[in-house]
C-alpha cells in the first residue's frame, strides 16, 4: 500500500468498515480510496483481492458505500431506511457471483468470479450490509459520538455501549479535547 495515501479504518465488520472509508463526514472529510488502486488495496485487506479495478468501478463502489451508510445510519437511529440506498443495496447484492468458501481452518473465505471481480466484491460487502441492517447477526448499529464523524458501525461489544467507531481515533480525539477543555476551566488540578 502506498504512503501517499491515509491508513485504512479497519474493522471486524465488512460493510461498516467500507463505509469509513469516507471518514470525518461531517467535519474534513477524508477519503481513503480516491483512486481505483486504493480500492483494490482496501479489497486485498478485507479478503477481497481483485486484479483490476476502472474508474467507473471506483465510482459504483462509492455509490454502493454511500448507500450503505445512509441506510445503518437511518438504521442506527430507528428511522425509516432511505428507498434509493435499499435498492443500491439490493441491486448490488443480485449482482455479485462471488461463493462463501470454507477453508480448512473452519474459516469463511469469498471466492470471486475470474469476469467481473470488483462487482462480486461489492455484491459481498451489500450482502453483509443486508444482515446487519436487518438486524441478523449478534449486534446493534450506532452511530459515533465524535461530531466530526458520526461514522455507522456496528457495535458487537457485550454491553452494546460503544460510543466511538473507533476508539484509537474518534475515541481518543474526544477524549483528549475533554481533557484539555478540563485543563483550561481547572488549571490547578494540572499541577
Amino acid at each position: 500500500m502506498r504512503a501517499e495515501f491515509p491508513d485504512f479504518r479497519l474493522g471486524s465488520v465488512l460493510a461498516t468498515s467500507f463505509t469509513g472509508t469516507l471518514s470525518e463526514r461531517h467535519g474534513s472529510p477524508v477519503e481513503r480510496i480516491p483512486a481505483p488502486h486504493r480500492l483494490i488495496d482496501w479489497l486485498a485487506v478485507n479478503g477481497l483481492a481483485v486484479d483490476s479495478c476502472t474508474t467507473a468501478q471506483l465510482d459504483r463502489a462509492r455509490e454502493l458505500r454511500e448507500s450503505i451508510h445512509a441506510a445503518a445510519t437511518a438504521a442506527a437511529l430507528q428511522d425509516a431506511l432511505p428507498a434509493f440506498a435499499v435498492e443500491v443495496i439490493n441491486d448490488f447484492s443480485a449482482q455479485g457471483r462471488a461463493a462463501a468458501t470454507l477453508t480448512p481452518e473452519g474459516k469463511r473465505r469469498w471466492r470471486l468470479s475470474s469476469a467481473s471481480c470488483v462487482e462480486d466484491a461489492l455484491g459481498v460487502i451489500a450482502a453483509d450490509a443486508i444482515s446487519i441492517i436487518a438486524g441478523e447477526r449478534d449486534g446493534k448499529l450506532a452511530l459515533c459520538a465524535s461530531p466530526t464523524c458520526q461514522a455507522a458501525f456496528f457495535d458487537i461489544s457485550q454491553s452494546r455501549t460503544r460510543k466511538w467507531c473507533d476508539m484509537n481515533t474518534c475515541g481518543n480525539r474526544q477524549k483528549k479535547a475533554r481533557f484539555k477543555a478540563n485543563q483550561r476551566e481547572n488549571p490547578r488540578s494540572a499541577e
